[in-house]
C-alpha cells in the first residue's frame, strides 16, 4: 500500500508565514542550512518596504550562546511547537519564526549528514555483493563432476546448485538496487532499465530466429518509446482522468438509448451516436480505419471491495491476476499515492500490452492513465484513459476511451463489479480464424475481464481456505504446501501466457504448412534463469480451428485418462493423478500433480504439474515436467522459485459464432446452450522443449524438424480423438 506523501517537506519555507518576515529570514536560512543557523540578518521593515539598490542590508550572526542552547533544546526536542518556540526566542532574543527556520534547517543538515553515512555503508555493502557474485560465478564455472573430474554438464544441475543459481540472482537485483540508492545521493547516473517490465520477474531471455539476434524480452515498438509525462502534461493528465471518471460512472450505469441490449438479451450494445451526443468533449474522434469495441459486463465476486482496488492499483498484482489478457505492463510514473493512507485520488501513468494467447492476434499496446476514486462509502472506481493526444504515435494502432470498473462492496466479504471496456483499434492484423471473436469485442472485451476476474477471485479464496475436506485421496491439505504448490503453478501459468502470443517483442518464424495450421517458432536464451534450466529454449506454437464446443476440448485435454491419446512424451505411459488442489466451483479449475508411469521399465517416472482453469471465456491446461525432488520441497511448503520450470500447454476460446451465458451448473466453464452446442474451438497449442543445455550452442534443424513434427503429431492426435468423440 503506497503511504500518503507529506504535503510540507522538512526543509522547505511555508509560504503561510508573512511575506516581509521570509524576506528578512530567506538569507540567513539558506546560509544557515550549512552553518547550524548561525547567521541573520536585522529585521528592518524600513528597508523591506522602500529598498535602495545599492545599499547593503545589514547581517549579523546568532550568538554562540543563542547557538548553544538551540542545540541543547534540538538534541532534547527537534520538532518544538509554537509556544515552545515563543518561550525559547523570548529567552534567546529572536523572533518566533527565526526560531522556527533554525529547528528547520537544523532538521535537513541532520537528515543531510544522515543520508550521507547511510551512502557510505551502502557502498560497502555494495562491494561485498559484488564480491560474493564474482565468487558464486567462478565456483559455478569451475565445477566438476565428482564421478568422472569432468566439468559439470550445465543441464544437469541439482537442486543445490538451483539454489545458488537463486541466490545469485537475488544479490544482483541487490546490486541494482542499492547502486540506484547510491546514484540518488551522490550524483551518478543511475542503471537504465527496460521502459516496461513483465509481470514475472523480469527473465535474461533473448528472441529470435537464432539465439541472439532478436529483440530483449519486453516492450514493443511503441512502448518502448514512451517515457514518464513532462511536468507540463500533468495538469492536462489530471484534468482528462477527472472527466474520464465522471464519464465512466455513467456509462456503467446508464441504459437505454446509450446502451441497446443485443437480440439474444445477453449482453449490451453501445449507440455510437448516443455516445457522442452524450459525451462530447472526451478524447477526440475516432480516427480513420479504426473500429470501435464497446462492451459491459457484471458480475458479484467472492473479494471485498479493498482488496480489488489494490490489485487493480498494483500493477503487478493486477497483471498476475490477469496474465491471459495483460501480456506486459508498467507504471511509469505515480502523479498521486491517493489520500488518507488508500487509493482514493491516486494517478499512474502505465504502458500495457493486451493479448490474446495465440500467435494470430497481435497484441494491442496502450499508453495511458489509471485514476482511483470513492465514490461513496463502499463503492470506489478505477478508470483507464489514453494519453495518445498528449504522446502522438504513428505506430499506435489502439487507443482506450474511458474504461474500467465500478466497484460496490456486498455482504459477506463480496463485491459487484460492473467492468467497462471501450476501445478504437485497428484490427487489420488479425488472423481471419480470430476475425469474428476480435470484432465482437470477446476477446479483449468486458466480458473476457470479468469473467477472468471471478475465476482468479475463486483460485485467491482457495489459496486462503483452512477449511480443505481431508477425506478425499491426493487432496493437498498442508496449508504451506498448498499455497508453494500454487504460486508454482501461478508461474507457470504466467510464463506460459507471456510466451505464446503474437508480441511485437517476439520474433515468430513460420516454418511449414499454408493457412492457420502454419507451426510458429522463436528460440530462448536461457541464462543465469533460476526460474528455468539453462541452455537454448525452442518455442513452437499453432493454433487451428475445431468443430467441438470448447467445453469438451477442455475435458479431453485436462483428464489424465485421456492424456496418452494426444501426449506424445509420455511414450505411452500410465498417467495417474497423485495431488490435486480445487480452484473454485467448476472442477475443472485445478491444480494437480501428474505422475507418467512409464511402459518402458528402464526409463524413470516423471512428475507433471498441471494447472486447469476455465471460465466462460477462455478455457487453458498448462504444464510442465518438475524435478521430483524440487517438488517434495514445494509440497512441504519450500519456496517454489527454485524450480525450474519449461511450461507447455493448450489455450481454448470460442470461435466467436454463438458465445452465450451459458456457464455450466457448476458455476465455470463453457458448456453447450439449449441447442446442443455452443460453436466451435480455436485452439493453440504451445511447446517449450530445451533443445541444447548449453546456452552458447547454435540452434540446429534437427531441433527444429524435431519441434516441429512433435507439434503437428499432437495436433493431428487431437484431431483425430476428438473427431471419433464427436461422431
Amino acid at each position: 500500500m503506497f503511504q500518503q506523501p507529506s504535503n510540507m517537506m522538512e526543509g522547505q519555507l511555508h509560504p503561510l508565514e508573512s511575506e516581509s518576515e521570509i524576506g528578512r529570514m530567506r538569507d540567513d536560512e539558506l546560509d544557515s542550512t550549512t552553518k547550524s543557523g548561525s547567521e541573520n540578518h536585522e529585521a528592518a521593515s524600513g528597508d523591506d518596504q522602500n529598498p535602495r539598490p545599492n545599499k547593503k542590508k545589514r547581517y549579523h550572526r546568532h550568538t554562540q550562546h543563542q547557538i548553544q542552547e538551540m542545540e541543547a533544546f534540538f538534541k532534547e526536542c527537534p520538532h518544538p511547537d509554537d509556544k515552545q518556540r515563543k518561550e525559547l526566542g523570548r529567552e534567546l532574543g529572536l523572533e518566533p519564526l527565526q526560531v522556527k527556520f533554525w529547528f528547520q534547517n537544523k532538521r535537513t543538515q541532520m537528515k543531510t549528514q544522515h543520508e550521507r553515512h547511510e551512502n557510505t555503508q551502502l557502498r560497502t555493502e555494495n562491494e561485498k555483493l559484488r564480491a560474493d557474485n564474482m565468487r558464486y560465478r567462478e565456483a559455478l564455472s569451475t565445477a566438476s563432476c565428482p564421478n568422472c573430474g569432468g566439468p559439470t554438464a550445465v543441464g544437469q544441475m541439482s537442486f543445490d546448485e538451483h539454489h545458488l543459481r537463486l541466490e545469485n540472482a537475488r544479490l544482483r537485483e541487490e546490486i541494482d538496487r542499492i547502486s540506484a540508492i547510491a546514484a540518488k545521493y551522490v550524483g551518478k547516473p543511475v542503471v537504465s532499465y527496460p521502459l516496461l517490465s513483465s509481470p514475472m520477474t523480469p527473465r535474461p531471455f533473448e528472441f529470435g530466429a537464432q539465439p541472439g539476434t532478436g529483440d530483449m524480452y519486453g516492450a514493443g515498438d511503441l512502448l518502448r518509446s514512451i517515457s514518464s509525462p513532462s511536468e507540463a502534461d500533468k495538469p492536462i493528465i489530471i484534468e482528462l482522468a477527472v472527466a474520464a471518471m465522471e464519464e465512466l460512472v455513467r456509462m456503467a450505469q446508464m441504459g437505454e438509448p446509450l446502451w441497446m441490449t443485443s437480440l439474444d438479451g445477453t449482453t449490451y450494445v453501445l449507440n455510437e451516436e448516443e455516445y457522442i451526443r452524450t459525451f462530447p468533449r472526451g478524447i477526440g474522434p475516432k480516427p480513420t480505419g479504426f473500429k470501435c469495441e464497446a462492451s459491459r459486463e457484471t458480475a458479484v465476486v467472492i473479494m471485498n471491495h479493498i482488496n480489488l482496488v489494490e490489485i487493480l492499483m498494483d500493477v503487478n498484482q493486477w497483471s498476475t491476476v490477469f496474465s491471459g489478457i495483460v501480456s506486459k505492463a508498467s507504471t511509469l510514473d505515480v502523479l498521486s499515492t491517493g489520500i488518507a493512507g488508500n487509493y482514493n485520488g491516486a494517478l499512474q501513468v502505465m504502458a500495457t500490452e493486451f493479448q490474446v494467447p495465440s500467435p494470430l492476434v497481435p497484441t494491442r499496446e496502450s499508453y495511458y492513465v489509471r485514476y482511483c476514486k470513492q465514490h461513496a462509502e463502499g463503492t470506489w472506481a478505477v478508470v483507464d484513459v489514453s494519453l495518445d493526444n498528449i504522446r502522438p504515435s504513428p505506430t499506435a494502432r489502439c487507443r482506450r476511451r474511458p474504461s474500467g470498473c465500478l466497484i460496490q462492496e456486498m455482504p459477506n466479504g463480496y463485491s459487484k463489479v460492473t467492468w467497462v471496456e471501450h476501445v478504437e483499434v485497428d484490427d487489420s492484423g488479425v488472423h481471419s480464424l480470430y476475425k469474428q471473436l476480435v470484432s465482437t469485442g470477446h476477446a479483449f472485451g468486458a466480458q473476457r475481464w470479468i469473467a477472468t476476474l471471478d475465476r482468479q477471485c475463486e483460485r485467491l479464496a482457495s489459496v486462503m481456505a483452512t477449511n480443505v475436506p481431508t477425506g478425499d485421496v491426493g487432496v493437498i491439505t498442508n496449508q504451506d504446501g498448498r499455497k508453494s504448490m500454487l504460486k508454482l503453478a501461478e508461474r507457470m501459468v504466467m510464463s506460459f501466457c507471456a510466451g505464446v502470443s503474437a508480441s511485437t517483442a517476439h520474433t515468430w518464424t513460420t516454418l511449414s504448412g499454408t493457412g492457420a495450421d502454419d507451426v510458429r517458432v522463436m528460440t530462448r536464451k536461457s541464462v543465469d534463469d533460476p526460474g528455468r534450466p539453462p541452455g537454448i529454449v525452442l518455442s513452437a506454437a499453432t493454433s487451428f480451428w475445431l468443430p467441438v464446443s470448447p467445453k469438451r476440448v477442455f475435458d479431453f485435454l485436462r483428464d489424465e485418462n485421456s492424456r496418452s491419446e494426444w501426449d506424445i512424451l509420455s511414450n505411452g505411459g500410465v498417467v495417474q493423478e497423485m495431488a490435486h488442489i480445487a480452484n473454485g466451483r467448476d472442477t475443472g479449475n485445478c491444480v494437480s500433480l501428474l505422475r507418467v508411469n512409464s511402459a518402458n521399465s528402464s526409463q524413470s517416472n516423471m512428475l507433471i504439474l498441471q494447472e486447469s482453469c476455465t471460465d466462460p471465456t477462455a478455457s487453458f491446461v498448462i504444464y510442465a515436467p518438475v524435478d521430483i525432488v524440487a517438488m517434495n520441497v514445494v509440497l512441504n511448503g519450500g519456496d517454489p522459485d527454485y524450480v525450474a520450470l519449461l511450461p507447455s500447454g493448450f489455450a481454448i476460446l470460442p470461435d466467436g459464432s454463438t458465445i452465450t451465458a451459458a456457464t455450466s451448473s457448476a458455476g465455470g466453464g463453457i458448456d453447450t446452450d439449449a441447442a446442443g452446442s455452443s460453436g466451435g474451438s480455436l485452439l493453440t497449442v504451445a511447446f517449450q522443449i530445451l533443445v541444447d543445455s548449453v546456452p552458447t550452442a547454435k540452434l540446429s534443424l534437427g531441433s527444429v524438424a524435431t519441434v516441429n513434427n512433435l507439434i503437428a503429431c499432437t495436433v493431428e492426435r487431437i484431431k483425430a480423438s476428438l473427431s471419433c468423440e464427436n461422431a
